[in-house]
């Protein structure tokens, strides 16, 4: 069974994976099911399983809705620089890389969006080497 949260009615379709990035406004403070909004973990990916038939209100989302859903919790991967401690459970500290390269299709696994500072995490499995453009010598990591 998986948590139960509350996303905008056009963005509440089965199947669709999304990183929750906490409170948006202040405006969720008058809200009075705002907990069912933030009972997921800032950073965390999560992918809905189910929509549900029921809608509230919402200051903030396109059309003043948000649809009830399911959610199950999807792994976290970040690109992380190579070392040769670089193994499956080891515990580090997750940096953003503060690349420039924009036009990169691993920017956002290289640099921290989702997360201000860092964040210390543990390695479940090395997933691979990324091809980087810039030519670091990079590894996929799932947390």
């Amino acid at each position: 069974m998986g948590k139960i949260t509350l996303i905008g009615v056009d963005l509440a379709r089965k199947g669709d994976v999304f990183t929750f990035v906490g409170p948006l406004t202040g405006k969720c403070d008058e809200c009075r099911i705002r907990n069912v909004c933030f009972n997921l973990e800032e950073g965390k990916r999560y992918k809905i399983v189910n929509v549900k038939e029921q809608i509230n209100p919402c200051f903030i989302f396109n059309k003043n809705k948000v649809s009830t859903v399911e959610v199950e919790e999807m792994p976290n991967t970040f690109n992380v620089q190579y070392s040769r401690h670089l193994i499956d459970g080891i515990s580090l500290e997750l940096k953003s890389m503060k690349c420039d390269y924009i036009t990169c299709p691993f920017i956002e696994k290289c640099n921290l969006i989702n997360y201000k500072g860092s964040k210390k995490i543990v390695v479940r499995k090395v997933l691979g080497k990324i091809k980087c453009p810039k030519g670091y010598d990079m590894r996929e990591v799932e947390y």
